[in-house]
């Protein structure tokens, strides 16, 4: 047995030890309720304790690997020439070469457009901070919008075998666009740190914009209006599953106080179609997450059990992935989403990171002016639905 299988699986009995721990501690403040009318501050405080600790496990076995494999060879020249121009300011190798590549180089923004390795790197950072990236469907383009089409359904029409066939109408098509934002950072770095020659400058520049970029990314994702950034996709339209239509956000009502709790999170999971449910998983912040470890089914059984081996955390079976930005449970708020996010959401990442060297501004420091563009919304209205309480 390897070293990270025995970490692993001690890390899994821990969490369930600990979810013992939080299941009677819960137990017991339900049996004060129920005995008393109230319960003792004491049994809270300990609830409280647990809770933290087991919130405190899971994220850390839920941290992705954020090393991002192996990347592929990179041309010397072009290696050396961006490593001169991170460490001196010398630009005249990499403009060479993206002249030599119809680069328009630096552009009216200024900076040079980093090599993939580093646009890999960085993206490979935000897939670990992001937990949108982990779960959405992300592509790749070079152009400022990104262009879907999506049809909406084509009429079908039974025929015999040999009667003629008339040419069925396309009864709706959409074009969804995705506009790139621009996200910037500015990383400071010493003098000292570019002169070591053993620092690897590549890894510390996107680790610095990881922090800035991760953090607006986010936020974005879930609640962005669509101005120079993504649209968030609690910024659409939210109504009653029963008046859904393309373009809007299908709801049902939620209401924890209620005894029937359990049975709302089962009309959040069949409120999208079938086709739907089967990569479905939950949303929501850390705080709901909290208020939803305490319900149980009619028979007295936990919705909510820990993951294993890596694996996410479940709700009635299905994954929980906690995103912070999410609203807290409260009247008017979607504070949980439930459906599947690779086909209810789309990131369009446009190609190339671009980074300005600057010595002047800040002295002695040097400042690395790095951009990224953006765009992202929902892809399909039918794939996710949200609770609103």
């Amino acid at each position: 047995m390897t070293r990270e299988t025995k970490m692993a699986k001690a890390q899994d009995a821990e969490l369930m030890a600990v979810f013992e721990a939080y299941r009677q501690a819960n137990d017991a403040r339900l049996a004060d309720i129920e005995k008393k009318g109230s319960t003792d501050p004491l049994s809270e405080e300990k609830l409280a304790r647990i809770d933290r600790r087991l919130e405190a496990l899971i994220l850390k076995m839920a941290r992705p690997d954020a090393g991002g494999g192996d990347s592929a060879p990179a041309d010397d020249e072009r290696r050396e020439g961006w490593a001169r121009y991170l460490r001196t300011g010398d630009d005249s190798a990499i403009s060479r070469l993206e002249l030599k590549s119809l680069n328009t180089g630096t552009g009216s923004e200024g900076g040079h457009v980093a090599p993939p390795e580093l646009d890999r790197l960085i993206e490979a950072r935000l897939m670990a901070a992001s937990p949108m990236r982990q779960i959405a469907t992300v592509r790749q383009t070079s152009a400022g919008v990104y262009k879907k089409p999506v049809g909406l359904g084509a009429a079908a029409q039974w025929v015999g075998e040999e009667a003629a066939r008339t040419e069925t109408a396309v009864t709706g098509l959409d074009l969804l666009e995705f506009p790139a934002g621009e996200l910037y950072a500015m990383p400071a770095a010493t003098q000292a740190l570019l002169e070591d020659s053993f620092a690897d400058i590549d890894a510390w520049l996107a680790d610095e914009v990881e922090i800035a970029f991760a953090a607006q990314e986010s936020a974005a994702f879930v609640s962005g209006n669509g101005t120079a950034k993504p649209r968030g996709f609690l910024d659409y339209e939210i109504v009653s599953e029963g008046a859904h239509t393309w373009g809007k956000i299908g709801s049902v009502a939620g209401n924890f106080a209620a005894a029937d709790a359990a049975d709302q999170l089962i009309d959040l999971i069949y409120a999208p179609k079938s086709q739907f449910r089967a990569n479905g998983r939950f949303v929501m912040n850390r705080r709901t997450v909290s208020s939803v470890r305490k319900l149980k089914d009619g028979d007295g059984r936990y919705l909510w059990q820990p993951g294993s081996g890596g694996e996410a955390a479940t709700v009635m079976g299905y994954p929980v992935t906690e995103m912070e930005d999410m609203p807290d449970i409260g009247v008017g708020n979607a504070a949980i989403a439930f459906g599947d996010f690779k086909r209810f959401y789309l990131i369009a990442d446009r190609q190339g990171a671009r980074v300005l060297r600057d010595p002047f501004s800040a002295k002695p420091y040097v400042l690395f002016y790095t951009t990224k563009r953006v765009g992202g919304g929902v892809q399909n209205f039918d794939a996710a639905k949200v609770m609103v309480f």
